[in-house]
Order: structure tokens, then sequence, then C-alpha cells
């Protein structure tokens, strides 16, 4: 498939690329920052989770995400992915300064999104009585699906805006906005509502109070960044490049969206609610995981379109092979404990979501396969390669849902987990191949060997205090096993050796933080 190019018609000569070096640094500063507050995201959505699951129990909170399941795809669609468009032609534009195709890139990306979200909310609350009793024979889920219906303008205008700051490689106004805000706000509301109940309806309408709050604050920051305060006639308008590029990558990333959720639609229609609640703690427990690897994923995608664009295809294979060893080494450890302690950690939430121990190890082994792939998809989308993403996702979604249909009536919640870890490792190894087939790149090389070392020195480790210990499956056992992997895999990184452009990250950032000692003074 030939790469598709950006118009090169009146445009402003390309500056010179950032140093390899630059780079690097820039791309693990965008993903420390995007982490850190996914890391308060996921303490918020954790508390959350054990709150809503405490009060509503499995049932009420199956009904919960479903409903928060039908608003994210309402949402996509509305999208209609020029949120991906905005993250690969803002960047190219502004290192142009071509401020008239810019301002053409986000009027046509959140003007379009604001209408079309508009009518698929409506379409959603017209539909409500008749998806409540027909897909689900749930009737009572109707008014928990005419809430979602009223969040989707605010959620698609959400993506978009954050997507938009994204572009101009300012991570830290999505993470502020939608990292740290947005979680913080949904939590305080939670802990008020708990003393009086809630409902699903009602925990979905506080999801939807923190989604408008915080897109607010984007659009604050995105006029920041640029002002949207000038004539709408300045504005230069590639459509035929961003429709060429976002409408592949909308139909693949709706498909993406409904695969990465079928297996919640699929509980609910072929098995329970109640399975729905504990897939969904499972997924959330796995959370933390997959916020490090998105996070990578965040930061990386502008600067690989403009290194793309650039010509740098040495610095493209060298991002790869860093923020994939990143990610895959920060979710070594996490998997490795969800894979040992399941049953503890989900008693968490209660004896009721112990079931869903099994789910969890499938689920913490599919994101570890996620991480290990590193920025594959990411490489595919950002250098233009929208229609063989669009093959991907459709390959992708014909096996998600066979693998439902097929093990979900047979295994319940079980069963949606290990149609997911067959999915994800599936298509990653596909995506592996089609950018080594394209690039000549893959995403390993010999810096892969200490966290694999690290690792199993790790699990070695809490195997034999699990062995020595005799009342290991206490609560206070588990800790200290845990704690015993996470010092000896850390301890292990430190002695075998930090690799050369982990330390230029590393110098830095003591220089960063040096500087500021400083200032204080």
């Amino acid at each position: 498939m030939s790469n598709p190019a950006i118009d090169t018609s009146e445009r402003a000569p390309v500056p010179e690329a950032p140093s390899q070096h630059a780079n690097m640094f820039l791309a693990a500063k965008g993903s420390g920052i995007a982490f850190f507050g996914k890391l308060v995201t996921f303490a918020c959505r954790f508390a959350i989770t054990f709150l809503l699951a405490r009060i509503m129990g499995a049932g009420e909170y199956g009904l919960y995400n479903l409903g928060q399941t039908a608003l994210t795809i309402a949402a996509g669609v509305a999208v209609f992915g020029l949120d991906a468009a905005l993250v690969r032609f803002v960047p190219i534009f502004n290192a142009r300064h071509d401020d008239a195709r810019l301002w053409g890139m986000l009027q046509f990306g959140l003007g379009i999104t604001a209408v079309l979200s508009l009518v698929f909310g409506a379409a959603m609350y017209l539909l409500a009585d008749s998806i409540a009793a027909r897909m689900f024979g749930a009737p009572e889920f109707a008014p928990v699906l005419r809430v979602a219906s009223l969040l989707v303008p605010f959620l698609a205008l959400n993506i978009s805006l954050a997507a938009a700051t994204q572009g101009f490689k300012q991570m830290k106004y999505s993470t502020i906005a939608r990292d740290i805000a947005q979680p913080l706000i949904r939590l305080a509301l939670i802990v008020v509502l708990a003393v009086i109940g809630l409902n699903a309806a009602g925990a979905l309408l506080v999801y939807g109070i923190a989604i408008a709050a915080t897109s607010i604050q984007l659009l604050f920051f995105l006029n920041q960044l640029f002002s949207l305060r000038r004539p709408l006639r300045d504005a230069r308008y590639n459509l035929r490049e961003i429709l060429s590029f976002s409408v592949p990558v909308h139909l693949s990333d709706l498909m993406t969206t409904f695969r990465e959720n079928v297996q919640t639609l699929m509980l609910g229609a072929l098995n329970n609610i109640s399975n729905v609640g504990l897939f969904a703690v499972a997924n959330q427990v796995n959370l933390i995981g997959h916020m490090f690897h998105t996070s990578v994923v965040t930061a990386a995608n502008p600067i690989i379109a403009e290194l793309h664009d650039q010509g740098e295809r040495a610095q493209l294979a060298r991002m790869y092979q860093t923020t994939t060893k990143w990610s895959f080494t920060v979710n070594l450890p996490l998997f490795l404990i969800m894979a040992l302690f399941p049953a503890s950690v989900m008693s968490i939430f209660g004896k009721s979501f112990v079931g869903g121990a099994s789910a969890l190890v499938l689920l913490a082994a599919a994101n570890m396969t996620d991480a290990a792939t590193g920025t594959c998809g990411s490489i595919l989308d950002m250098t233009g390669y929208t229609k063989l993403k669009l093959v991907n996702a459709l390959l992708r979604l014909g096996l998600s849902l066979g693998m439902s249909v097929l093990l979900i009536p047979r295994w319940g919640v079980f069963g949606a987990a290990a149609a997911g870890l067959i999915v994800v490792g599936t298509t990653n190894l596909l995506r592996l191949i089609e950018v080594f087939v394209l690039f000549r790149m893959l995403p390993y090389n010999a810096t892969f060997m200490k966290p694999i070392a690290a690792g199993l020195a790790g699990l070695i480790a809490a195997l034999a205090s699990n062995w020595a210990l005799p009342s290991a499956r206490h609560p206070a056992y588990v800790v200290i096993h845990v704690a015993i992997l996470l010092v000896v895999y850390l301890g292990a990184i430190v002695v075998l050796g930090i690799a050369p452009e982990d330390r230029v990250v590393l110098a830095r950032l003591r220089g960063r933080l040096s500087k500021g000692k400083g200032r204080k003074k």
C-alpha cells in the first residue's frame, strides 16, 4: 500500500529535526506527565470502583458499566476519527508555522464532532427502551441508557479537545483536565452522594458532570496554545487529506472501540449483568499497567508523525525500541503480581467479586502482551497507513466477535477474558510483522534482556517467600510477597545497568530538578 503524504503545495520550509536525545527526552517527559496523571486516574478510579461495587453490588454495578460502555461507543462514533487527525496534522502544520491550515484543522475537527455527537445522542435517547428490552432483556437498563445519551456530546468534544492539545506536544493539558481533574471531581461527588445512596443512572450522571467540567477546561487550554479568537475565514481547509486520513481511522477506531467493549456487551446480552460487574472490576484492577502503555503511546504519537514527515527513519526506529522497552519494563512486575495473587486482589472489592480472579490473570496477560509489542499500532497510524489499520481493525473485530460468541456462553467472565487475550495476542503479532515489512523495524534489542532477567529474579524471590510463609493467603503476607517481588525487581534493574538512552533522559531530569532547586534558593 502506498504511504499517503501531506500536501506539499505552498508548504513552509521544514525545520531541522530535533536531535535523537531531544526526542527521547520529549517522549519521556510526555510519558511521565501522562503517566502521573493516569496514576491519579487509577487511584481515583480504584476508589470509585471500590465504593460503587460496595454500594451497588455486582448487578447494579453491571448496569452502570453497560451504560458507560454505550456512552463510549456512541462518542467514538461521533468523533469520526478526527481525534487521530488532530494528533497527526496539528504537529505537522504547527512545525511548518502554517497557521491557516492549523486553524482549519481545529475548526473542522471540533465542529464535525459537535454536530455528529448531537445526532447520535438523540438517536440513543429515542431507542433506549428498545435497546434495553430487545438486546439485553433488561428493561431497567433504559433509564441508564437515556442518561448516557445526554452525555455523548460532552464526551465526544472532550476526546477531540484533548487530542488537539496533544497535537501541540503538550501532554500536561490533557493530563490536568482528563486524568486529574475529571476523576477527582467524580470521586468527590460519589463520596458526597454515597451518603444518600447511588444507583447506576446517578453514578453515570456524576461521570457526565465531570466530563462537562473538564471539557470547559480543555477549551481554555487549547485557546492558550493557539488563540481561537480569530476570524473563521482565516482558515484553509485540507478536507480531502483530512478525510482520506480520518475516515479509515474512524472505521478502524470504531471497530477497535467496539472490540474493546464487546466482552462487556456480550456478557450482558449472552450471560448476565452480574458477570458484567465482575469483568469490569477485573479490567479496572489491570488499568495501571495499561495506563503506562497508553501514556507512552500518547506522548510518542506526535513525535512519530513529525519524525516520519521529516524522513528521520533512524530516530523513528530508536523511538520504537525505547518506548516499547519502557512499557515492557513497567508492566512486567505488575503482570507478575496479578498472576501470583489474583484472588487476594479481587477480594478487596468484596467476596462476591473473587469469582473474577481467573479473568484477572488472563486480562493481565493481555495487557502484558500489548505492552510487550510496543507502539507498533502507533507507527502504522502516525505514518499514514490508515487503510492497513482499517484491515487490522476488521480482522480484530471479527476475531473478537467470534471468540466472544464461542467462549462467553460456555465460560462466562472467564470466557470473556480468554477471548480478549486471544484477540490481543493475534492482532499485535500481525502489526509487528506489518511494521517490519514496511519499515524493516523491530521494537526489540539486547537491552530487553535486563527487565526479563529482573522479572525472573523477582518471580523467584516471591515464590520463595510464598513457600517460606505458611499463611500465605493472609492479606499481610500477600503485601510482604509483593514488596519482596518489587524490591528484587527494581534492585536487579539497577544492578544490571541503565541503557544509554535512559541515562540521557535521567540526566536531563536531574539537570532540570537541580535548576529548580537553584531557583528556589
